[in-house]
């Protein structure tokens, strides 16, 4: 299957390493040209170094996607490097995991942060073009926490809710401008941000991380926890030609573990 993706400029916020790592891999293996951008420099410097010692070429520009005013700086440095955006994928920020018993408003507000805002202002940033030109594709990654409520999970569920709803609405609005938005939903995903949930499970049920961790997996109907390189797939396929009349939509990725009809 011939995605189309050959040449097109595809930025990746949260690049730097899990699922944003696997999907520059992904884009670059199609022949797209690929910009990653991160909060850590170092964390660049080291995806940029894992990548080219596998052939691949990326441009990194590090930025703090929490603030509204760096976004459009980062769209300006990738385009002078590489061309008008054609594809953005966030993956950028995770609100930390809390068991409820020890939130505090502080979290809620931590969670808008962390999660919520770094992917409005990357979409703000590169929206406006992309209808300028008549076509653009915007793939947000989204925890299932947003469909699921868990109680280790509430204010980045929350954010994660509201992230869905924006999408969703983003993708309507922009339609008559030749431009996609669709969201993917993994659950659990092999990537070192899963330790920290594990962490909150286990403080949460009085067990240790390795038995969180076991009692996720049976959970899963598939019988195991996605990996970064499925999602990724996934991403790609959305951003890609093949996928040319998918808009607004929501896709879950949990393996069956929680059976919805949306």
């Amino acid at each position: 299957m011939r995605l189309e993706l050959e040449g097109k400029v595809v930025l990746i916020t949260g690049g730097s390493k899990g699922i944003g790592l696997a999907c520059a891999r992904a884009f670059a293996a199609e022949g797209a040209r690929v910009a990653i951008a991160s909060r850590s420099q170092a964390n660049l410097d080291g995806a940029l170094a894992t990548l080219a010692a596998e052939g691949v070429k990326a441009f990194a520009v590090a930025t703090d996607l929490s603030r509204a005013d760096t976004a459009p700086g980062m769209v300006d440095r990738v385009e002078a490097a590489l061309g008008p955006v054609d594809v953005l994928v966030n993956s950028a920020g995770a609100a930390s995991r809390t068991p409820y018993s020890e939130l505090t408003a502080a979290h809620w507000h931590a969670a808008m942060d962390a999660k919520y805002f770094p992917y409005i202002h990357a979409m703000d940033a590169v929206l406006p073009g992309m209808a300028a030109r008549r076509g653009g594709v915007v793939v947000n990654i989204v925890g299932m926490g947003g469909k699921v409520a868990t109680p280790t999970h509430l204010p980045g569920g929350a954010a994660n809710a509201a992230l869905m709803l924006a999408g969703s609405g983003l993708a309507t609005a922009y339609a008559p401008h030749g431009v996609r938005v669709n969201t993917v939903n993994p659950a659990s995903t092999l990537t070192t941000r899963l330790r920290q949930g594990m962490e909150a499970d286990a403080r949460l049920a009085g067990i240790t991380e390795e038995e969180a961790q076991r009692r996720a997996v049976a959970r899963v109907p598939l019988g195991r926890l996605a990996t970064p390189e499925e999602v990724a797939d996934l991403v790609v396929f959305l951003a890609s030609a093949r996928a040319s009349y998918v808009t607004g939509a929501v896709i879950g990725m949990d393996g069956a573990a929680t059976p919805l009809v949306v």
